[in-house]
């Protein structure tokens, strides 16, 4: 009997460490296994990055031609309200800034040379000198762009005809891609050589503006009213389906309101940032209340138990104890929703912010449109520059949206509590 016994322990002893000794290698492998998801994951994110960072920096060059002017054979006087730029470029203008820019070009480069520079060229100049009097006085040097088609031949992928002219431009010191400041604060353009992304940047910043102020606060007041005052019935349920259903909704649907609704109301604002920010608030909307409903839930009974244990109103319990240790997580969902609004396209197609602007907007009810539409539209362009220039505004708009999350995590650091 003990010799069975005996026997056996031994038998289950091997069985447990057999049993065990699977249950470490299936942990280790769970462990490598989620560390590969890591490594892939980041591996191609820094594929990605490293990428759009090669095809962007040569959308922030331009493809210029050294010219020198000199302005002692060709004297230019500016009026006396220097300060207006419009007022400088036109009295210039007429003054024949644009022949003494293609005078100077075919001096120094010859007409072929000449010929390809772009044809706006005596504006930027004009510009230069607005911004710079002393410019206008004695010889100057300025870089100046070229048209698209020598642009291209530098590039080495334009027409062959214009490669050699290209290269001896380039020899001559004549020919150069420079850092294209302007494109930060230009706007759109038909030539690639002038375009600029400041008009879209702007646009976005003020449509995103519109859309906080107007998610932000109803969101939360629609979060704690549900939260802490609602009564619990088949409609505060129903109430509640629809909300998680809206969060769920594709965007295009949204558009579809703001052009049946807000259009219809105020047909004169289309393709304003007040109709686009008013149709990207609906959408995030729902996103900032699940958010909020969440983060509300989280704060611990005793905090509001010991609130009114020490005399404060339910709206003192609500917006001064609840509240601030709810709001690191409701700057959360914040984030979460501004984020997919910023890179929204479907909803502002349909009220027509995909249109044309040649120049920034200068309020909310402007004329606009925003990154990720003049991404879309640069991106349909058949000019090789607007390959460059779109993987530029990309750059961009991913710049905008780190600093735009980053902003928000420090205020949800900022007003992170413990208990």
């Amino acid at each position: 009997m003990n010799d069975v016994a005996h026997n056996v322990r031994p038998t289950r002893t091997a069985a447990f460490e057999a049993r065990l000794k699977k249950r470490y290698a299936a942990e280790k492998r769970f462990k490598a296994i989620g560390l590969g998801a890591i490594v892939f994951s980041i591996a191609v994110l820094v594929f990605l990055l490293v990428t759009m960072a090669m095809n962007g920096i040569g959308g922030f060059q331009r493809t210029e031609l050294r010219v020198p002017v000199d302005f002692t054979n060709a004297p230019v006087t500016i009026p006396a309200n220097a300060e207006d730029e419009r007022a400088v470029v036109q009295s210039l203008e007429r003054q024949g800034m644009r022949d003494i820019i293609i005078f100077s070009a075919e001096q120094a480069l010859g007409e072929e040379g000449a010929a390809h520079v772009n044809s706006e060229s005596w504006r930027l100049v004009a510009q230069e000198i607005a911004a710079d009097p002393s410019l206008a006085r004695g010889q100057q040097e300025f870089w100046l762009p070229t048209d698209e088609s020598l642009a291209s031949a530098y590039a080495g992928d334009g027409s062959a005809d214009l490669q050699p002219l290209a290269r001896r431009l380039a020899e001559e010191g004549h020919l150069a891609d420079n850092f294209d400041a302007g494109f930060l604060s230009r706007s759109d353009a038909t030539d690639p050589q002038l375009v600029g992304i400041w008009g879209a940047l702007k646009g976005s910043i003020l449509t995103m503006i519109v859309t906080l102020l107007l998610a932000f606060p109803i969101g939360v007041l629609a979060a704690l009213y549900l939260e802490e005052y609602a009564p619990k019935n088949r409609w505060t349920d129903l109430i509640e389906v629809s909300i998680n259903n809206l969060a769920a909704v594709p965007s295009i649907i949204f558009g579809l309101l703001g052009l049946a609704v807000f259009l219809w109301m105020f047909p004169s604002y289309r393709s304003a940032p007040l109709i686009g920010g008013m149709t990207l608030a609906l959408m995030t909307m729902p996103v900032i209340v699940i958010a909020g409903r969440n983060a509300i839930k989280a704060v611990p009974p005793s905090i509001r138990d010991g609130a009114l244990a020490i005399g404060a109103s339910p709206v003192q319990v609500v917006f001064h104890h609840v509240l601030p240790l709810a709001l690191p997580g409701i700057l959360t969902g914040t984030i979460i929703g501004m984020a997919r609004a910023l890179g929204e396209t479907a909803p502002l197609l349909l009220i027509g912010m995909r249109a044309f602007v040649a120049s920034p907007p200068e309020g909310f009810t402007d004329n606009a449109t925003v990154l990720p539409m003049q991404i879309f539209l640069w991106s349909d362009e058949i000019d090789r520059g607007f390959v460059e220039r779109t993987s530029a505004a990309i750059i961009v708009l991913l710049i905008f949206l780190l600093l735009m999350n980053g902003l928000a995590i420090y205020l949800r650091n900022r007003f992170e509590k413990k208990w």
